[in-house]
């Protein structure tokens, strides 16, 4: 496989466990996307329509600060990017490290915990935050997959 990293924001846990286990799998670097100002559970109250986090998925343009980018981003070839789905779609935080970053001639693959949704629009609207790279289709990596079911699911998104 090319030159590959996982990168990942993870809101419970559940997604950075999948990342890490999906990283040991495929042999990729690992990088979280960590918010500048972590999110507390009220914070992440889908129900609250005031929460940080439904806030943030109701504005567009919201792009909530990171705490750090990939200083060696064009060292690699693939990313793989996973995250939990918010609103059928990736959250804002995904949105502002897709756009921190130059992925011209890279693929992206989206891959996403879910507790019940599908990743939706996700990867339409990532390719839309990304010019010049290929963004396929990903898909849900729930549950506990095996090490050989992850790295299967991985050769199988990037054909």
């Amino acid at each position: 496989m090319a030159k590959t990293l996982v990168a990942y924001f993870s809101a419970s846990g559940t997604t950075a466990r999948v990342a890490k286990e999906l990283a040991a799998a495929v042999g990729a670097d690992l990088f979280e996307i960590a918010p500048e100002v972590p999110y507390t559970a009220a914070d992440l109250n889908w129900r609250d329509k005031a929460s940080r986090s439904s806030i943030e998925m109701n504005d567009e343009a919201s792009r909530p600060a990171i705490a750090g980018t990939v200083a060696n981003i064009a060292a690699y070839d693939v990313v793989f990017v996973g995250f939990p789905v918010w609103s059928y779609v990736e959250p804002r935080i995904v949105d502002t490290f897709l756009e921190a970053h130059d992925f011209s001639g890279k693929t992206i693959v989206p891959f996403a915990t879910s507790g019940g949704s599908g990743v939706g629009g996700a990867a339409q609207h990532m390719q839309g935050l990304v010019p010049g790279a290929t963004v396929v289709a990903g898909g849900l990596l729930n549950g506990r997959p095996s090490a050989a079911k992850l790295a299967t699911w991985a050769e199988d998104a990037l054909r």
